[in-house]
């Protein structure tokens, strides 16, 4: 974890933290960040195995959503949600359903995704399981899945009244979407030891 600390940007801060603005400006185009609290958390380079799952789960998701014609939007990384002055983390994958598309602005979403994925690794896995759990929670996200394949496990959680419950899997391993009608996968794809073909499993997905 690395901690993106500037002294100038701290001395223009009324509180002494990093503003949404501030932090367009100084993370570099390209660079997956977080904001949390005011304080900008900077990811290193991807594991290979971890970038390939990322674009595995985005294909299956936008696949399917584009196949059903359910519509909404299907993001992978470098797209921030603001959800205020000094919190706009960034998923790996997120989703926003037909009815808050109009939150999405060229820069930004404007406000919580339906469902934000989390793809875990040893350098984010604090991030991920504590700081942005309850970011997303506090902050109503409908779905939040931490995919944590180092540890060979997943969390689904749905919120109900205010709080994250988990989404108990079928048969052990079939995850079903509340939020993306009809949408389910097989928990084995996500934890194997070789991604299958991603193609494949959508047209499994899709029957």
């Amino acid at each position: 974890m690395r901690e993106c600390e500037s002294a100038q940007v701290r001395e223009k801060s009324v509180v002494g933290l990093v503003t949404y603005d501030e932090f367009c400006v100084i993370v570099p185009d390209g660079q997956k960040a977080d904001l949390i609290d005011g304080i900008v958390y900077v990811a290193p380079p991807d594991l290979m195995h971890l970038n390939k799952l990322n674009g595995f789960l985005v294909i299956l998701m936008d696949g399917y959503v584009g196949a059903k014609r359910i519509g909404g939007e299907v993001f992978m990384c470098r797209v921030a949600c603001r959800f205020s002055q000094f919190d706009a983390p960034e998923p790996d994958i997120l989703y926003v359903r037909p009815n808050s598309v109009h939150r999405i602005e060229p820069g930004q979403l404007d406000g919580p995704p339906d469902i934000a994925v989390e793809i875990v690794d040893d350098e984010s896995r604090q991030r991920d399981t504590v700081l942005k759990r309850e970011l997303y929670r506090s902050n109503g996200v409908t779905e939040y899945w931490i995919i944590d394949p180092l540890q060979q496990q997943c969390e689904f959680l749905r919120l109900v009244s205010g709080k994250y419950e988990p989404i108990a899997l079928e048969q052990g391993h079939i995850f079903r979407s509340s939020v993306i009608p009809g949408f389910w996968l097989d928990v084995n794809w996500l934890l194997g030891p070789q991604i299958p073909a991603a193609y494949e499993c959508l047209k499994i997905v899709l029957a």
